[in-house]
C-alpha cells in the first residue's frame, strides 16, 4: 500500500536527514524519483521550486508536495492525495519529535562534554556534503537545459545562476530580492 510505503520512506528520511531541509533534498529525491519512481525528475524539480517559494521549512514542504504527488500519480483522487501529503509530512517530522523529546534533557546536561562536541564536529562536514549534493542535484537538464538542446535557455540559466550566486554571496543582496529579480529576468528572457 502506498500510504505505508510513504510513511516508512519519509520516516527514514526524517531519521537520517541531518542538516535540515536542504540536507534532506538529496535523500527525498533518491527515494521518490530513483527508488520508488513516484515522481519524475521534472516533477521533483518543480516541487523543490514550489517548496522554496512557500512559507515553511523546505524539507517539510517538499514532503507535503511529494506525498500529494505520489498518491495522485498512483491514480488516487484528490482527497486520498491530501491524506498522502499528511502521511509524508507526519512521517518526516515524527523522528525529530521523538528524538527531541528523548534527548532534550540529556543534551542540556552533556552538551559541553568532549564526546558530544566530537559528534557535532563529525556531523558538520556531513551536513555540508548533503547541502552540496542537494545543489548538484538541481544542476540538471530540467533546470539548465543543455547547450545542444536550447543554447539560449542554457546561457540564460548559467548567467542567472552566476548572477544570483555572486549577488547573494559576494554583494550580500537579500535572497528574496534575488529570487524576484531572477524570476523577472527569466520571464523576460525565456518567455
Amino acid at each position: 500500500m502506498i500510504f505505508l510505503s510513504l510513511f516508512f520512506t519519509f520516516f527514514k528520511i526524517g531519521l537520517f536527514g541531518f542538516g535540515g531541509g536542504y540536507g534532506m533534498l538529496s535523500l527525498i529525491q533518491h527515494e521518490t524519483v530513483e527508488s520508488h519512481h513516484w515522481l519524475s525528475t521534472a516533477e521533483f524539480t518543480d516541487i523543490v521550486a514550489i517548496s522554496q517559494m512557500t512559507p515553511g521549512p523546505i524539507g517539510i514542504n517538499s514532503a507535503t508536495y511529494c506525498g500529494y504527488s505520489a498518491v495522485h500519480n498512483a491514480g488516487f483522487g484528490q482527497l486520498m492525495a491530501v491524506l498522502g501529503s499528511a502521511t509524508a509530512t507526519f512521517a518526516l517530522v515524527l523522528p525529530s519529535l521523538i528524538l527531541m523529546i528523548l534527548i532534550s534533557r540529556m543534551f542540556m546536561k552533556f552538551m559541553n562534554t568532549r564526546p558530544v562536541q566530537s559528534v557535532f564536529a563529525g556531523l558538520r562536514p556531513a551536513v555540508v556534503g548533503l547541502l552540496a549534493a542537494a545543489t548538484l542535484l538541481l544542476c540538471n537538464r530540467e533546470n539548465f537545459s543543455a547547450p545542444t538542446e536550447d543554447t539560449w535557455q542554457f546561457c540564460v540559466s548559467i548567467a542567472l545562476f552566476a548572477a544570483t550566486a555572486f549577488g547573494t554571496g559576494y554583494l550580500k543582496i537579500n535572497p528574496i530580492l534575488m529570487i524576484g529579480c531572477a524570476a523577472f529576468a527569466g520571464l523576460l528572457l525565456l518567455y
